[in-house]
């Protein structure tokens, strides 16, 4: 690992990768080898979830390919120095901000979306000019092999290396000195992957989880938000990071809601067999998502099939912030409802968890929305709506706190793997000799008005 990491710094002290023509035809190269090996990318996901082709590609490669769309047309442009205004005290001069690649980086992969955490990470390092070591999770043992097989076929392992495996591989790889590590994952593993990266002052970015909450309102158009609502918390059966988590729903709409949400899911006859659907991704996640559901709460649905690991969508009533399922992500295809009657008491409970990568809000009334954005601190979310804020890479995408630290998408991806140098240019023809000694009250004064 030490002989492969050593090819890569090298191979970065030569230049090469900060040239935009060569960042370019990359990430070029990287669309034509994932379309060429679409058919052999969705077998493996299928075989780690029994993902369909639709699925995975709406929800992973589509959000890939965009990426790599929008980078190729903009690189070129984020990377241009940026002139900025200059002070007085140091007139006459240019100042501008220089962007520079970061070096050698550390992309760690998720188990839940494999493609997308691994692949739209490796987008935003390519474009920002870096060399790159990929650690796909070995949970989705199927999609990282496929992954290792693809992008080795595409590229030179001194510019992008895939290393498979699990806790040893991963422990290996923090033990070495990377220019940056980002990660995507769970709380807990991301604390040991910060704690290791501070040894060696390495920057990171984390995309952790959390508990996203749901704001159910009774001014909201409540056909819509059940539509939309069902659709966002079924999707990979619940194993998203932004998953609408938990629901809180007004005590005067909640029978309403109740039933309204039973008929969506009954209509949407989500199964693996309709393509709509997937299994837990392996047998200990399915026994603690299974452990999160009190028979005694269950709404609707609650079915289990122990051998393909399959949880039906089920709802769970008359939920309280003590029970089990609210001490954890839930990461799986279980909605827990709330009753609330209160919203300042209720929004008072949620401020007192950690705070998290989403929250949705569903109402139409412009007081509602902006007293519960003012007073709610988490990732990103949106308004009558779920999920889709991860699609508009316009906006940034990343956590606060426990959620996670720095964000990407976009620019902001580009921003994530690339440093920003500050430069004054100043000629030699001039020079203020305020800095200079012998030192006067003349001099202190003006250099007090010069740094109001």
């Amino acid at each position: 690992m030490e002989k492969m990491l050593l090819s890569q710094r090298e191979f970065f002290n030569t230049n090469e990768t900060k040239q935009i023509s060569f960042r370019v035809d990359q990430l070029q190269k990287l669309k034509q080898a994932l379309k060429e090996s679409e058919e052999l990318l969705f077998e493996a996901i299928y075989i780690d979830f029994k993902k369909s082709p639709h699925e995975t590609y709406t929800s992973e490669f589509a959000l890939v390919y965009h990426d790599i769309d929008e980078a190729v047309k903009k690189t070129k442009r984020w990377s241009k120095p940026k002139r900025v205004r200059t002070d007085l005290l140091n007139f006459p001069a240019r100042s501008y901000i220089v962007p520079e690649p970061l070096g050698n980086v550390l992309i760690i992969g998720a188990w839940n979306l494999p493609y997308l955490t691994s692949l739209a990470p490796l987008v935003a390092a390519i474009a920002g000019g870096n060399t790159v070591v990929i650690k796909p999770s070995e949970i989705a043992k199927n999609t990282s092999v496929a992954m290792q097989k693809v992008l080795s076929a595409a590229f030179k392992d001194n510019y992008i290396h895939v290393v498979e495996g699990g806790i040893p591989e991963t422990t290996e790889l923090l033990n070495h000195k990377f220019d940056k590590i980002f990660f995507t994952g769970s709380t807990p593993v991301g604390k040991i992957v910060y704690q290791a990266a501070s040894k060696k002052l390495i920057p990171v970015t984390l995309e952790l989880g959390g508990k996203s909450p749901v704001f159910i309102t009774k001014s909201c158009n409540l056909k819509r938000t059940v539509q939309r609502l069902i659709w966002a918390k079924f999707l990979n059966a619940g194993q998203a990071c932004t998953a609408p988590d938990f629901f809180m729903v007004d005590k005067v709409i909640k029978q309403q809601f109740l039933e309204l949400a039973k008929q969506e899911i009954i209509k949407a006859n989500y199964s693996v067999e309709n393509d709509n659907y997937v299994q837990i991704v392996d047998r200990k996640n399915y026994d603690r998502v299974l452990a999160l559901i009190d028979p005694g709460k269950v709404y609707f649905g609650g079915k289990t099939n122990e051998k393909d690991r399959i949880i039906e969508p089920t709802i769970l009533d008359n939920v309280s912030f003590d029970d089990a399922i609210m001490q954890e992500e839930i990461f799986g295809p279980i909605l827990p409802v709330i009753e609330y009657d209160n919203i300042d008491e209720i929004l008072g409970k949620v401020k007192a968890l950690p705070k998290p990568l989403a929250c949705y809000i569903y109402t139409e009334s412009g007081e509602e929305k902006r007293k519960m954005l003012n007073e709610l601190s988490f990732g990103g979310g949106a308004i009558n709506e779920s999920h889709m804020h991860v699609a508009n890479s316009n906006l940034p995408f990343g956590g606060i706190g426990n959620s996670g630290i720095g964000s990407y998408h976009g620019e902001f991806g580009f921003k994530t793997f690339s440093h920003f140098k500050g430069i004054i240019d100043k000629p030699t023809w001039f020079e203020l000799r305020l800095k200079y000694a012998p030192y006067s009250a003349t001099k202190l004064k003006w250099i007090k008005r010069l740094f109001r």
